[in-house]
Protein backbone atom coordinates (compact mmCIF):
# COMPACT_ATOMS: atom_id res chain seq x y z
CA UNK A 1 0.00 0.00 0.00
CA UNK A 2 3.20 2.72 0.63
CA UNK A 3 6.13 1.96 -0.22
CA UNK A 4 9.19 4.46 0.86
CA UNK A 5 12.58 3.10 -0.43
CA UNK A 6 15.94 4.53 0.72
CA UNK A 7 14.41 8.47 1.09
CA UNK A 8 16.10 11.00 2.56
CA UNK A 9 15.59 14.77 2.89
CA UNK A 10 18.09 17.64 3.82
CA UNK A 11 17.16 21.14 4.49
CA UNK A 12 20.37 23.53 3.36
CA UNK A 13 22.86 21.37 5.41
CA UNK A 14 20.44 19.94 7.65
CA UNK A 15 19.67 15.78 7.02
CA UNK A 16 16.03 15.15 8.23
CA UNK A 17 15.31 11.96 6.72
CA UNK A 18 18.25 9.67 6.19
CA UNK A 19 17.38 6.53 3.88
CA UNK A 20 14.37 5.68 4.83
CA UNK A 21 12.82 2.42 4.12
CA UNK A 22 9.77 1.03 4.62
CA UNK A 23 6.72 -0.49 3.71
CA UNK A 24 3.32 -0.67 4.74
CA UNK A 25 0.34 -2.72 3.77
CA UNK A 26 -2.97 -2.71 3.38
CA UNK A 27 -4.79 -2.38 7.27
CA UNK A 28 -1.76 -2.04 8.92
CA UNK A 29 -2.37 0.74 11.48
CA UNK A 30 1.33 2.42 12.20
CA UNK A 31 2.22 4.67 15.03
CA UNK A 32 4.76 7.19 13.90
CA UNK A 33 6.65 8.34 17.33
CA UNK A 34 9.77 9.91 18.17
CA UNK A 35 10.96 13.55 19.67
CA UNK A 36 10.38 17.10 17.75
CA UNK A 37 12.61 17.13 15.06
CA UNK A 38 13.03 13.20 14.41
CA UNK A 39 11.54 13.48 11.05
CA UNK A 40 8.13 12.31 11.48
CA UNK A 41 6.07 15.80 9.94
CA UNK A 42 9.19 15.61 6.95
CA UNK A 43 8.20 11.85 6.40
CA UNK A 44 4.56 12.47 5.90
CA UNK A 45 4.81 15.23 4.02
CA UNK A 46 7.09 13.18 0.79
CA UNK A 47 4.51 10.88 1.67
CA UNK A 48 2.20 13.55 0.49
CA UNK A 49 4.08 14.72 -2.18
CA UNK A 50 4.67 18.60 -0.72
CA UNK A 51 8.13 18.06 -0.78
CA UNK A 52 11.03 16.65 -3.06
CA UNK A 53 13.43 13.91 -2.02
CA UNK A 54 16.14 11.78 -2.75
CA UNK A 55 14.71 7.50 -2.96
CA UNK A 56 10.86 6.69 -4.05
CA UNK A 57 8.12 6.82 -2.31
CA UNK A 58 4.40 5.64 -3.60
CA UNK A 59 0.83 4.49 -2.54
CA UNK A 60 -0.48 1.69 -4.31
CA UNK A 61 2.45 1.88 -6.86
CA UNK A 62 1.50 6.01 -7.60
CA UNK A 63 4.03 8.53 -7.28
CA UNK A 64 2.71 11.22 -4.50
CA UNK A 65 4.52 13.83 -6.60
CA UNK A 66 4.22 12.89 -10.05
CA UNK A 67 0.34 11.93 -10.05
CA UNK A 68 -0.55 14.28 -6.97
CA UNK A 69 -4.42 14.31 -8.09
CA UNK A 70 -4.67 10.98 -8.10
CA UNK A 71 -2.88 9.93 -4.74
CA UNK A 72 -4.73 12.74 -2.93
CA UNK A 73 -7.98 11.41 -4.12
CA UNK A 74 -7.48 8.18 -1.94
CA UNK A 75 -5.85 9.54 1.43
CA UNK A 76 -8.09 11.44 4.59
CA UNK A 77 -5.19 13.74 6.13
CA UNK A 78 -5.48 15.96 8.95
CA UNK A 79 -2.24 18.11 9.56
CA UNK A 80 -0.10 19.23 12.68
CA UNK A 81 -1.17 22.50 12.20
CA UNK A 82 -4.34 23.97 10.47
CA UNK A 83 -3.74 25.47 7.26
CA UNK A 84 -4.70 29.20 7.14
CA UNK A 85 -7.86 29.07 4.58
CA UNK A 86 -9.70 31.85 4.63
CA UNK A 87 -12.68 30.07 2.78
CA UNK A 88 -16.30 30.40 4.80
CA UNK A 89 -16.84 26.76 6.53
CA UNK A 90 -19.64 26.07 4.70
CA UNK A 91 -18.10 26.70 1.28
CA UNK A 92 -14.89 24.50 2.28
CA UNK A 93 -17.10 21.46 3.32
CA UNK A 94 -18.53 21.74 -0.07
CA UNK A 95 -15.21 21.75 -2.09
CA UNK A 96 -14.06 19.28 0.15
CA UNK A 97 -17.06 16.74 -0.93
CA UNK A 98 -16.53 17.94 -4.70
CA UNK A 99 -13.15 16.97 -4.25
CA UNK A 100 -13.64 13.46 -3.24
CA UNK A 101 -16.89 12.43 -4.81
CA UNK A 102 -18.70 12.32 -1.51
CA UNK A 103 -22.04 13.98 0.42
CA UNK A 104 -21.26 17.26 2.53
CA UNK A 105 -24.26 15.75 4.83
CA UNK A 106 -21.59 12.94 5.83
CA UNK A 107 -19.17 15.71 6.92
CA UNK A 108 -21.57 17.66 8.85
CA UNK A 109 -22.69 14.52 10.49
CA UNK A 110 -18.77 13.96 11.26
CA UNK A 111 -19.11 16.99 12.82
CA UNK A 112 -21.70 16.65 15.13
CA UNK A 113 -20.58 13.28 16.25
CA UNK A 114 -17.08 15.32 17.54
CA UNK A 115 -19.24 18.07 19.42
CA UNK A 116 -18.48 21.01 16.62
CA UNK A 117 -22.11 23.13 16.34
CA UNK A 118 -21.96 23.91 12.80
CA UNK A 119 -24.83 26.53 12.54
CA UNK A 120 -23.50 29.50 14.04
CA UNK A 121 -20.15 28.98 12.06
CA UNK A 122 -20.95 28.12 8.51
CA UNK A 123 -20.58 31.52 7.01
CA UNK A 124 -17.41 32.38 9.36
CA UNK A 125 -13.79 31.91 7.82
CA UNK A 126 -11.92 28.96 8.62
CA UNK A 127 -9.24 31.19 9.61
CA UNK A 128 -11.22 32.71 12.41
CA UNK A 129 -12.23 29.51 14.00
CA UNK A 130 -10.95 28.25 17.06
CA UNK A 131 -7.92 25.40 17.27
CA UNK A 132 -10.34 22.66 18.61
CA UNK A 133 -13.37 23.65 16.17
CA UNK A 134 -10.36 23.59 13.01
CA UNK A 135 -9.47 20.08 14.49
CA UNK A 136 -12.61 18.57 14.90
CA UNK A 137 -13.42 20.11 10.83
CA UNK A 138 -10.35 18.75 9.32
CA UNK A 139 -10.98 15.32 11.03
CA UNK A 140 -14.58 15.20 9.50
CA UNK A 141 -13.56 16.43 6.56
CA UNK A 142 -10.74 13.36 6.54
CA UNK A 143 -13.13 10.80 8.02
CA UNK A 144 -15.65 11.60 5.95
CA UNK A 145 -14.67 9.68 2.60
CA UNK A 146 -13.77 6.18 1.62
CA UNK A 147 -10.26 6.79 2.01
CA UNK A 148 -8.00 3.89 1.56
CA UNK A 149 -5.39 5.87 3.54
CA UNK A 150 -5.45 7.61 6.55
CA UNK A 151 -2.16 10.24 7.42
CA UNK A 152 -2.58 11.27 10.66
CA UNK A 153 -0.12 14.51 12.02
CA UNK A 154 -0.61 14.85 15.64
CA UNK A 155 -4.45 14.81 15.21
CA UNK A 156 -5.79 14.89 18.50
CA UNK A 157 -3.44 17.65 19.52
CA UNK A 158 -6.29 20.32 20.03
CA UNK A 159 -8.89 17.81 20.94
CA UNK A 160 -10.60 18.09 24.44
CA UNK A 161 -10.96 14.69 26.17
CA UNK A 162 -14.75 13.87 25.28
CA UNK A 163 -13.49 14.79 21.61
CA UNK A 164 -10.37 12.73 21.72
CA UNK A 165 -12.47 9.48 22.98
CA UNK A 166 -14.96 9.67 19.83
CA UNK A 167 -12.31 10.56 17.00
CA UNK A 168 -9.80 7.39 18.21
CA UNK A 169 -13.83 5.53 18.48
CA UNK A 170 -14.33 6.51 14.71
CA UNK A 171 -10.82 5.65 13.96
CA UNK A 172 -11.47 2.05 15.21
CA UNK A 173 -14.26 1.89 13.15
CA UNK A 174 -12.17 2.02 10.08
CA UNK A 175 -9.75 -0.14 11.07
CA UNK A 176 -10.02 -3.29 8.93
CA UNK A 177 -11.12 -0.97 6.22
CA UNK A 178 -7.92 1.77 6.09
CA UNK A 179 -4.34 1.72 6.34
CA UNK A 180 -3.41 3.98 8.87
CA UNK A 181 -0.44 6.36 9.76
CA UNK A 182 -0.57 7.91 13.02
CA UNK A 183 1.93 10.74 13.97
CA UNK A 184 1.38 10.98 17.78
CA UNK A 185 3.28 11.74 21.07
CA UNK A 186 1.02 10.02 22.82
CA UNK A 187 1.43 6.35 21.84
CA UNK A 188 -0.86 5.54 24.85
CA UNK A 189 -3.76 7.08 23.09
CA UNK A 190 -3.25 5.02 20.48
CA UNK A 191 -2.08 1.59 21.58
CA UNK A 192 -5.03 -0.06 21.65
CA UNK A 193 -5.73 0.69 17.57
CA UNK A 194 -2.41 0.13 15.78
CA UNK A 195 -0.34 -2.66 15.07
CA UNK A 196 2.85 -1.52 13.97
CA UNK A 197 5.43 1.22 16.05
CA UNK A 198 7.58 3.04 14.09
CA UNK A 199 10.12 5.25 16.37
CA UNK A 200 12.14 7.89 14.27
CA UNK A 201 15.26 9.35 15.74
CA UNK A 202 17.71 11.76 13.56
CA UNK A 203 16.23 10.77 10.48
CA UNK A 204 16.67 7.18 11.06
CA UNK A 205 13.97 3.90 12.06
CA UNK A 206 15.45 3.21 15.32
CA UNK A 207 12.65 0.87 15.94
CA UNK A 208 9.59 -0.70 13.93
CA UNK A 209 7.49 -3.06 15.93
CA UNK A 210 4.83 -5.33 14.55
CA UNK A 211 1.40 -6.72 17.14
CA UNK A 212 -0.58 -9.13 15.32
CA UNK A 213 -4.27 -8.10 16.44
CA UNK A 214 -4.59 -11.83 17.61
CA UNK A 215 -1.53 -11.48 19.65
CA UNK A 216 -1.20 -14.44 22.41
CA UNK A 217 -2.98 -12.65 25.83
CA UNK A 218 -0.15 -15.22 27.54
CA UNK A 219 2.92 -14.78 25.42
CA UNK A 220 5.59 -12.70 27.04
CA UNK A 221 8.34 -10.56 25.71
CA UNK A 222 11.93 -9.88 26.67
CA UNK A 223 13.38 -6.37 26.76
CA UNK A 224 16.56 -4.91 26.72
CA UNK A 225 17.23 -1.37 27.41
CA UNK A 226 20.43 0.84 27.04
CA UNK A 227 20.33 4.62 28.01
CA UNK A 228 22.69 7.65 27.67
CA UNK A 229 22.39 8.83 31.02
CA UNK A 230 20.44 8.31 34.61
CA UNK A 231 17.26 9.99 35.04
CA UNK A 232 15.12 9.58 38.09
CA UNK A 233 11.78 9.56 36.57
CA UNK A 234 13.13 7.17 33.76
CA UNK A 235 14.35 4.47 36.42
CA UNK A 236 11.22 4.97 38.37
CA UNK A 237 8.90 3.88 35.28
CA UNK A 238 11.28 0.89 34.47
CA UNK A 239 11.00 -0.41 38.16
CA UNK A 240 7.04 0.49 38.00
CA UNK A 241 7.30 -2.84 35.05
CA UNK A 242 9.79 -4.85 37.37
CA UNK A 243 13.29 -4.20 35.09
CA UNK A 244 16.19 -5.05 36.57
CA UNK A 245 19.52 -2.78 36.41
CA UNK A 246 21.76 -4.98 34.54
CA UNK A 247 24.81 -2.44 34.34
CA UNK A 248 28.69 -3.80 34.25
CA UNK A 249 28.91 -1.27 36.95
CA UNK A 250 26.36 -2.22 39.82
CA UNK A 251 23.96 0.98 40.27
CA UNK A 252 24.97 2.58 37.27
CA UNK A 253 21.26 2.54 35.83
CA UNK A 254 22.66 2.31 32.27
CA UNK A 255 21.33 -0.68 31.11
CA UNK A 256 17.90 -2.56 32.24
CA UNK A 257 16.22 -5.80 31.19
CA UNK A 258 12.44 -7.27 31.87
CA UNK A 259 9.91 -9.23 30.86
CA UNK A 260 6.65 -7.18 29.17
CA UNK A 261 3.24 -9.30 28.47
CA UNK A 262 2.62 -9.60 24.94
CA UNK A 263 -0.78 -7.53 24.74
CA UNK A 264 1.02 -4.47 27.12
CA UNK A 265 3.70 -4.20 24.61
CA UNK A 266 2.34 -0.92 23.24
CA UNK A 267 1.63 0.98 26.40
CA UNK A 268 5.00 0.25 27.47
CA UNK A 269 6.36 1.61 24.24
CA UNK A 270 4.31 4.18 25.03
CA UNK A 271 5.76 5.04 27.95
CA UNK A 272 9.41 4.37 26.55
CA UNK A 273 8.14 7.09 23.94
CA UNK A 274 8.26 9.81 26.66
CA UNK A 275 11.91 9.07 27.49
CA UNK A 276 13.22 8.66 24.04
CA UNK A 277 16.17 11.78 24.42
CA UNK A 278 17.88 9.46 26.83
CA UNK A 279 17.22 5.98 25.16
CA UNK A 280 20.28 4.46 22.68
CA UNK A 281 19.34 1.67 22.49
CA UNK A 282 16.17 -1.08 22.74
CA UNK A 283 15.61 -4.76 21.97
CA UNK A 284 12.70 -6.67 22.28
CA UNK A 285 11.96 -10.28 21.24
CA UNK A 286 9.65 -13.20 22.15
CA UNK A 287 10.44 -15.69 24.84
CA UNK A 288 10.30 -18.89 23.42
CA UNK A 289 7.46 -20.76 24.85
Amino acid sequence: MILFQNVSKTFRSARVLDGISLEIGLGERVALIGSNGAGKTTLIRCLLGEYTFDGDVSIEGLSPRRERTRVLGSIGFVPQLPPPLKMPVGQLINFAADLCGTDPKRILDLTGTLGLDMAPIMDRQFVRLSGGMKQKLLIAIALGRDAKVLVMDEPAANLDPEARKIFFELLAERAQSATMLISSHRLNEVSALVNRVIELDMGKVVLDDRVDDDVSLTGKLTCRISVKRTEPALIKALRGWNFNDISATPGQGLEWQGLIAGPDRLRFLGMISRYVALVSNITISEVEQ
